[in-house]
């Protein structure tokens, strides 16, 4: 709870400073340090402090503590302007000034929204993050979907505690995975193009990477011809990186629209065929060094077995690199173009191994910043049925799933007969689509597996993205009606003290408490922080508009100061909405 909290926090750390210093005791704490905990039951009080975070300094019991900083704090005069405290066993229970609070949060959010709930917690941090990161062989499907929204989220959420963001996309498109989609090419497609096909250009690709495992379950020879193709893309041979450089322009502006469809960009886009000869680069000089070594079929190793890991490998036999070499690269490069203070990787959990390996090869390696990296590992997205398998073309594809999503909603709004209240359809039927799509991809913690459910994704209640977006859309519809009727409510005044209602209460508490959560999200990197936070606060106004009449009372002071609360609660919807990439609509 901003300043009032603060004050607290201050006031009671000052308290307890006093006891340490009789006890000749010296206590370097911050307030932002303090804990504050949320009283188990409202009559308790708002706020409380457990005093077991200061007995190991202070060498006595919590309850002593408590009777003793309680008593500190109330000499201080200015405590009773702030609210009432008192111990209760080994804490001390706050009880806030509620119109002190209810005017600190309307007059905050509504002279500056972004000063008023931007932790600033990460102000002069340099902080890059890594995300997408598509193949060049197929398009994007319902898993890429969930990383770029964490990716997105995070990146937003860093930014608007005050870090210097540089997102980065490292599309890979060089490798045995994307040579199988040009053999599989060159033998069936006949000179084919997407135009003739009327297909995207990624689809068209990704048509060709199904084929080529149906072709190697037929013939042993696919695998072979894959293979041979990559040792001349190393090579250097003129038709195959022609045929290469082709097939990758195609899939890569098919990726860019769905890119461009869902919100998500990037600062710096590397590509894997840039990075992999530094990463080569880099392990032989670490095979000079002995910090690889060679076996004798020609390939390059590093022992990890100290670290409790295993043996793996950097370079193959016959010279060629692996994801691994491209990563060592990649990272180097990075850190040439932008020295970063941390660098997270937004990469499924399938990778944790990967990227231990990584860190580990780049700290032998002499790369102090090593240690800033960081593996951000989400889990799986499966659909009802089980888990996607991009070889068998048994995927999500994220376009399609974007278009089932669009349908749904506007079957929605037209069942419910709201197409009049909507100014275009189309355009806010992709909208909610993807406000659906977003919610439902970051309102559980990143590390957990997901079953995405369309329909329940879509629906206009409970804890879903719609309900978030219709709450913000109905908000909006009364600030209109109040707009249209101003000569009504002539010579009213914001009068705080009349907003005294336990879910007004509620919902100023919500809002002073904004902050708070994005700093906590923005440390863990976790957005479901924010969508929890989001649907608190929706549940809390729409129980609130529906019991306490807002523009229909006849005490004009009242509607004005709802109205103010209303405003301030749309400004923070807004942007929580934001932070998780969920379009906000003015009509819904």
């Amino acid at each position: 709870m901003r300043d009032i909290k603060g004050f607290w926090c201050k006031i009671v750390l000052d308290a307890v400073k006093e006891m340490g210093e009789r006890r000749g005791v010296t206590i370097n704490l911050t307030p932002e340090s303090v804990i504050v905990e949320r009283p188990p039951k409202p009559e308790m009080g708002d706020i409380a402090f457990p005093m077991f975070q200061f007995a190991k300094f202070l060498k006595m019991p919590p309850v002593r503590i408590a009777s003793g900083v309680l008593e500190g704090v109330r000499k201080r005069e200015e405590t009773g302007k702030y609210g009432d405290i008192r111990a209760d066993g080994p804490y001390l229970n706050v009880r806030i000034n509620r119109a002190l609070l209810t005017d600190d949060v309307i007059s905050g959010v509504l002279s500056d929204t972004a000063e008023y709930v931007s932790p600033a917690s990460l102000t002069g941090k340099r902080i890059m993050v890594e995300f997408s990161c598509p193949n060049t062989n197929k398009p994007l499907h319902l898993g890429h979907l969930r990383n770029d929204a964490i990716g997105e989220s995070v990146s937003r959420i860093l930014e608007f505690c005050g870090a210097e963001i540089m997102k980065v996309n490292l599309i890979n498109d060089r490798g045995i995975h994307i040579c199988k989609s040009m053999a599989a090419y060159r033998e069936f497609a006949n000179g084919s193009t997407p135009e003739d096909e009327g297909l995207k250009g990624d689809h068209f690709v990704g048509k060709y990477y199904v084929r080529f495992n149906e072709w190697a379950k037929e013939s042993d020879d696919a695998e072979k011809i894959a293979r041979d193709m990559l040792k001349k893309w190393e090579a250097g041979d003129g038709e195959i990186l022609a045929l290469w450089k082709k097939m990758n322009e195609w899939a890569i502006s098919g990726i860019k629209e769905t890119y461009e469809r869902t919100g998500v960009s990037f600062d710096k886009i590397y590509y894997e065929s840039e990075t992999y000869k530094l990463g080569k680069s880099e392990v032989l000089r670490g095979l000079e060094e002995g910090i690889f070594y060679r076996e004798d079929d020609g390939s390059v190793w590093i022992d990890l077995r100290e670290e409790g890991l295993d043996r793996k490998v950097l370079l193959r036999s016959d010279g060629t690199s692996l994801y691994l070499t491209q990563d060592i690269g990649t990272a180097v490069q990075r850190y040439k173009d932008w020295p970063f203070d941390r660098l997270i990787y937004v990469v499924a959990s399938e990778q944790n191994y990967h990227f231990r390996v990584l860190f580990i090869v780049l700290r032998r390696l002499g790369y102090e910043w090593a240690d800033n990296l960081y593996h951000l590992a989400y889990g799986m997205v499966h659909l009802p049925e089980g888990k996607m398998k991009s070889r068998e073309g048994k995927v999500v594809d994220a376009d399609d799933l974007i278009e089932e999503l669009k349908q749904l909603a506007m079957r929605e709004i037209k069942e419910k007969g709201r197409e009049g209240e909507v100014d275009n359809i189309e355009d806010t039927s992709e909208k909610i689509a993807l406000g659906a799509l977003n919610y439902y991809l970051l309102q559980v913690h990143p590390v957990k597996d997901i079953v995405f459910n369309p329909e329940e994704s879509i629906s206009f209640t409970g804890n879903t993205g719609p309900y978030i977006q219709y709450t913000g859309a109905r908000i909006s519809s009364m600030l209109r009606k109040f707009e249209e009727r101003k000569k009504d409510y002539e010579g009213g005044v914001v009068r705080v003290e009349l907003l005294n209602s336990e879910i007004e209460w509620e919902i100023v508490k919500g809002l002073s408490g904004f902050k708070e959560v994005v700093a906590k999200a923005a440390k863990e990197f976790n957005p479901s922080l924010v969508a929890d936070y989001l649907f608190d606060l929706c549940k809390n106004y729409s129980r609130y508009y529906h019991d306490y009449p807002v523009l229909h009372n006849k005490n004009r002071d009242v509607v004005i100061s709802r109205i103010e609360l209303a405003r301030a609660v749309l400004e923070v919807l807004k942007v929580g909405m934001y932070l998780l990439g969920i379009p906000f609509l003015e009509k819904m």
